[in-house]
């Protein structure tokens, strides 16, 4: 053994090769933390020692190859001072470089997921081999940075810049076959073959036969584009990544100018001015937002396991109410592999139900992301019915018929008397609490809320709610199919609205309140999207439909009366009355008009303005600022009431349940992670200025505490 570490061993392997293997002791994936690191400078070193050495393989004792840095030790080093972390970043960029420097040959065998830090690991060895299922990628836009271990020097010299500027700035991650096209790997062999094709090309490379050198040397050198060459391909690729990523999103252009900037220097002198951009990004608030976003959604991934112990197998499911929502919940079961009956009362909404599924998958097959074969064997699993006849072997049913309590109680009877004692029972309500239905019910503890948001396909959250009755198993059981659906499930306790709705109500209470002062709701939405919201408040009330947040307006005002009920007629109210039901009639505060795609495309209809005049109070001049405010504080103080209260168990999960559910601006990483931005007392001071506007706006005694005692949400 030439070197024996907890993360890597470097052992002859024949006739001068050996071989260096990543295989971190105590994880499930290898990664690059501290121990990591330091070991592999030390292998480097034992390498570069040893005479006798010809060449060099690199191969993965895990699943995956190196799934990148480790992300928990990035919160921890980016608080350093900027000196410090350049010097740090320079430092580890240094064992790369002498990896790439070594006086033999390198090959790395890429197994499996090699992603971060473990590709740009890979960019420094001379010849990369490829299993035909793994996919290599630099996804650290995502997180708010770019790649720091040589990945915007590396890969624009291997690849070219416009293929490393679309694998940068996109973050995607690559299948072996298009590394292969973009000769970012040097051959792709079926996995069983890994090890003996990096044999292969290391022994033709010692004899000879490739020049390992002539192959190294590119990466070494600058960019071999002149300087009109450089205008055009940089200028342009910015002026169109910017666009796609927007004013939010600062390190896909950062990753660009990065690249521009070390164009006309060696490898060493552009690692420098890689270093320097890393640093700048990483004391972003996006890049603390955005990394915290995958901490807590690794936290989620965490808590959902948990129930794996207790959980129930899920082989056949049910949903009651076919219709859009039936239709999606129908198609994401059987696309992931779950069979499901589909029963509704009448052959129209059977089926409008399977063209909903049927349009989802035919889609999928358009985007080549589903064979015809797959499509056909995932609408076989949907079998739609009008009885309960086929309901005995059903283990898990979705009840999601019209949101009223009497019809729900009544349905959930019926079908509790159709099933297997131990079925599951789980209600898509998105506002009435699963305490109240599960009263009509004999097998209370096998009932749950499992909340689906429209449209259910691309939607990510499912909150699983946990009655007064409900058993363990009933919840983990839910979060299990949850799971096998592909969606991230939150567990959270029962309350009218449960978390997201019950946070999302007060949010449309600041917009009531500002229409009643006279603003334009266009100016509104507008501020709003500005501050990152994927739609402003009025074209949201119109997605989701007026006549659904008019009934939630009510539920939630009898739940909390303190602060959400109104006084007098409000917009929605104008609105429903109207019958201006949103996108599904035409109009609602947008009038609605179908674009040469067949979507809806809003426009202003001046018969809404003159509605709205009926329901203002005062006109009153306010800024910009404070149409955020007025939004955005009410939306908060209610999610640090859901955290007091014990509807939601962490900050972590009432953040991502914000996120997931209502497109929270993930660059500000959730509404507590918000206030903690703001910084927790400043945040108490800025709603104790908008006192005046009610209970919405009071900050809560714990928060009051929490802001005296200097305290934070995170960290």
């Amino acid at each position: 053994m030439i070197y024996e570490g907890k993360a890597i061993t470097v052992k002859a392997l024949e006739s001068g090769i050996v071989e260096l293997n990543f295989d971190l002791k105590g994880e499930s994936v290898n990664k690059f933390n501290r121990l990591t690191l330091n070991e592999l400078r030390q292998s480097v070193d034992a390498i570069k020692a040893d005479g006798s050495i010809k060449g060099v393989i690199v191969t993965s004792g895990k699943d995956v190859f190196i799934v990148g840095a480790d992300i928990t030790e990035f919160v921890e080093n980016f608080k350093l001072p900027d000196e410090q972390l350049v010097a740090g970043n320079l430092e580890a960029n240094k064992i790369f470089s002498d990896f790439e420097d070594l006086a033999v040959p390198t090959v790395v065998a890429i197994n499996g997921i090699a992603l971060g830090g473990g590709f740009e690991m890979c960019l420094a060895a001379d010849y990369r081999v490829m299993a035909d299922t793994a996919k290599v990628g630099l996804p650290e836009v995502k997180l708010g940075i770019y790649p720091g271990f040589g990945g915007t020097v590396r890969l624009p010299r291997v690849i070219g810049v416009d293929n490393a500027v679309e694998w940068i700035a996109s973050g995607k991650e690559n299948r072996a076959e298009d590394a292969l096209k973009m000769g970012a790997v040097d051959a792709v062999v079926a996995a069983d073959k890994l090890q003996a094709a990096a044999l292969d090309l290391i022994k033709r490379a010692i004899a000879g036969e490739l020049d390992h050198k002539a192959k190294r040397q590119p990466k070494l050198e600058k960019l071999k584009l002149n300087a009109i060459e450089q205008m055009m391909c940089f200028e342009t690729a910015k002026g169109f990544v910017a666009g796609q990523a927007g004013p939010n999103y600062p390190a896909p252009v950062e990753a660009i100018k990065t690249i521009q900037k070390a164009a006309n220097f060696g490898r060493d002198k552009a690692l420098e001015v890689e270093a320097a951009g890393f640093v700048k990004l990483a004391k972003t608030s996006v890049a603390e937002s955005l990394i915290g976003l995958f901490l807590n959604d690794q936290e989620l991934k965490k808590k959902a396991k948990h129930h794996d112990a207790i959980a129930k197998d899920v082989n056949l499911a049910a949903v009651l109410g076919a219709g859009i929502m039936g239709g999606g919940i129908a198609y994401q079961s059987a696309s992931k592999g779950t069979p499901i009956l589909m029963k509704d009362i009448r052959e129209e909404g059977i089926q409008m139900g399977l063209n909903e599924a049927s349009k989802l998958l035919g889609k999928r097959v358009e985007k080549g992301r589903m064979t015809p074969a797959k499509m056909a064997e995932a609408l076989n699993a949907i079998r739609p019915t009008m009885s309960y006849g086929d309901f005995g072997n059903v283990d898990i049913v979705v009840e999601a018929v019209v949101e009223n309590p009497k019809v729900k109680q009544a349905v959930l009877a019926e079908v509790e008397a159709a099933v297997k004692d131990d079925a599951i029972l789980a209600s898509n309500t998105s506002t009435i609490s699963i305490s109240l239905l599960a009263k009509a019910l004999k097998r209370p503890e096998n009932f749950v809320g499992m909340h689906f948001f429209n449209p259910v396909h691309m939607m990510p959250l499912v909150e699983v709610i946990r009655g007064e009755k409900s058993s363990e198993v009933a919840v983990a059981t839910t979060v299990a199919y949850a799971k096998k659906m592909g969606k991230t499930p939150v567990v959270v306790n029962d309350c009218p609205g449960f978390l997201v709705n019950r946070v999302l109500f007060p949010y449309f209470g600041g917009f009531s309140k500002l229409l009643g002062f006279g603003v334009d709701f266009v100016r509104i939405d507008k501020v709003m999207e500005k501050f990152g919201w994927p739609m402003g408040p009025a074209y949201l009330s119109d997605v989701v439909g007026i006549d659904t947040g008019h009934h939630g307006r009510d539920v939630m005002a009898e739940g909390f009366p303190d602060r959400m009920a109104v006084e007098g007629r409000t917009a929605v109210d104008v609105m429903y009355e109207a019958d201006r039901l949103g996108q599904k009639n035409g109009k609602g505060f947008y009038a609605y008009e179908t674009d040469k795609r067949g979507k809806p495309k809003k426009v202003i209809d001046p018969q809404a303005y003159e509605l709205l005049k009926s329901i203002v109070t005062e006109q009153r001049e306010v800024s910009d600022e404070d149409i955020i405010n007025f939004m955005m504080i009410p939306l908060c103080m209610e999610t640090v009431r859901c955290l007091e209260d014990g509807i939601v168990d962490t900050a972590a999960e009432a953040d991502m349940g914000l996120i997931y559910g209502i497109g929270f601006p993930p660059f500000r990483g959730g509404a507590l992670r918000y206030i903690d931005s703001i910084g927790v007392a400043e945040f108490v001071a800025l709603a104790d200025k908008y006192a005046e506007l009610g209970a919405l706006y009071t900050p809560t005694a714990k928060l009051r505490e929490m802001a005296a005692n200097g305290q934070k949400f995170f960290g």
